[in-house]
């Protein structure tokens, strides 16, 4: 079940946006080099496309213990010592990515109340910065279900 959610879903979701991306790229060159029309608001989508993609991503990467690692000391410790070491980064990141889901949700709901939408293509502002919340949930749930795996630096 975590390998569907983390690993195949999201390849979908971003090869989707990938091809949305690369279609509006197409659709604004044709329309500002052929018709004289660019679509004024197609860099503005591609950002929000971009930003989805980088926080889904996210969570994948954390779900296959595949994110950077400073890992210089990390590999002359002991078994035991590198457990409880792997062990306090874990915590560390799912605290850190709780923290984070929560207040960016309360900015997804503060848009989401006030109605802001963006000045080109006319998005709720809550859209793009449910990214934030949803990247950084999908990535504590991610590390939960990986536990194992990064107590025992195996991934």
């Amino acid at each position: 079940m975590g390998r569907l959610v983390f690993v195949v879903l999201p390849r979908y979701l971003l090869g989707g946006l990938m091809l949305i991306g690369v279609a509006l790229v197409f659709a604004n060159v044709v329309g500002r080099y052929v018709f004289s029309a660019p679509l004024f608001w197609a860099e503005e989508v591609l950002v929000y496309l971009v930003i989805w993609g980088v926080f889904v991503g996210m969570a994948s990467i954390a779900y296959n213990g595949d994110h950077l690692t400073m890992d210089l000391f990390h590999r002359r410790l002991s078994p035991g010592l590198a457990r409880g070491v792997n062990a306090a980064i874990a915590l560390g990141l799912v605290a850190v990515s709780v923290f984070v889901a929560w207040q960016s949700w309360q900015v997804v709901t503060l848009f989401w109340n006030i109605g802001q939408v963006s000045i080109a293509a006319g998005i709720p502002k809550a859209l793009p910065h449910a990214a934030i919340a949803v990247g950084f949930g999908l990535t504590a749930l991610a590390v939960l279900l990986r536990w194992r795996s990064y107590l025992s630096g195996k991934f």
